[in-house]
């Protein structure tokens, strides 16, 4: 984190109070309440959820509203809020077979047990602007449709090429305590729990774009994967107090998750099969989910004996430069004063100019 130098104290006040004078822009007299952002701009507070590392909607909207629509700097903030919280319990994990869900989808069958649930998205929408959104006259387009499939249990797609055997396993359960990336400095090579928790609050863009150049070729193998499943929804949140001896539901949460397929042609030690890539986030984001399930298998490729050659599957490149709150320190730091760096390197530059144009001179 970068800290402002200290100088100039009535000018960052004045600077501070513009800011402010912006953000409640004196020309209007409404003030954006917390439930509209949280109700009407869902999937930016969403975002920031994700991204920040908190799961509470009320606080993401807040850091929205503060920040004026930087999600970026709504990320920032809401982080740094969280690093001042008391950690008092651990979850278990969170069982997303047993999701309460909103949508669930899969572009590998066209027909599985229960159904392709569409659910909200913008997938089948037209892209045209609906100018009934302007002045709070859209129209009301209620219908008594099913929102969520409650106590409903759908087996995971997936499933039917495990069954197969055509599907590579996944560890039942990890032999040791997970990484926690809150409370430990990154290690190298990272593990892939330590990965995943990375990606999960990693900065949707530039997962986007690490994900959109492994399928354009810059990756393992540059094959077209699969979306096995997404799922989104709602899932309990469980802790094991060791006083009670046994576990207790302390809420629940809005997650999505993402199953990838793809392809391996197989080594000397394994077997052609399908691999997977899995992706989980805070809240509906889907198309982040997606992402990081993409990257995921693109940064096991060293467990297949890949050639690692790409960016995507460099973990330091992926690990150490996803982070937006660290990206964003670290640019925005350029801002502050460096006039003695400068002049130093002014000064060499004179040097070396000044003997190139004597050199020539002479010449």
């Amino acid at each position: 984190m970068y800290v402002a130098v200290k100088g100039g104290e009535k000018a960052i006040k004045s600077s501070i109070e513009l800011l402010e004078q912006k953000r409640k822009h004196i020309s209007s007299n409404q003030d954006i309440k917390i439930s509209q952002l949280i109700e009407q701009l869902s999937f930016a507070v969403d975002r920031v959820v994700s991204e920040g590392s908190l799961y509470d909607k009320n606080l993401s909207a807040l850091s929205i509203k503060q920040a004026q629509g930087d999600l970026v700097e709504a990320i920032f903030i809401l982080r740094a809020y969280r690093t001042t919280l008391e950690r008092f319990s651990y979850s278990v994990p969170i069982d997303t077979s047993s999701m309460t869900l909103k949508r669930r989808i899969s572009a590998t069958y066209k027909d599985i047990p229960g159904g392709q649930i569409l659910g909200p998205t913008f997938d089948y929408t037209h892209r045209l602007l609906d100018f009934s959104l302007l002045n709070g006259k859209e129209t009301s387009n209620k219908k008594n449709t099913p929102t969520s499939n409650d106590n409903v249990f759908f087996p995971r797609v997936m499933e039917f090429l495990n069954n197969e055997g055509l599907m590579e396993k996944e560890i039942e359960k990890l032999k040791s305590k997970p990484f926690d990336i809150t409370r430990e400095p990154m290690k190298f090579p990272a593990s892939r729990d330590q990965w995943l928790q990375i990606l999960s609050r990693s900065d949707e863009g530039f997962l986007l774009g690490l994900s959109y150049s492994a399928i354009r070729g810059f990756g393992s193998k540059g094959t077209h994967p699969f979306v096995g499943e997404i799922r989104y929804g709602f899932v309990e949140v469980k802790i094991y107090p060791e006083e009670l001896g046994f576990e207790i539901c302390v809420g629940e949460i809005e997650v999505s998750e993402c199953e990838m397929v793809d392809q391996f042609e197989g080594s000397k030690k394994i077997a052609p099969q399908f691999t997977r890539g899995y992706g989980l986030t805070f809240g509906y984001n889907e198309r982040k989910a997606m992402s990081i399930s993409i990257i995921d298998r693109a940064l096991k490729s060293e467990e297949y004996g890949e050639e690692i050659k790409f960016p995507i599957q460099d973990q330091e490149f992926v690990l150490y430069h996803s982070d937006n709150v660290e990206a964003q320190g670290f640019v925005s730091h350029l801002k502050l004063p460096h006039y003695v760096d400068f002049q130093g390197e002014l000064n060499l530059i004179r040097e070396l100019r000044k003997k190139i144009l004597k050199e020539n001179k002479d010449d």
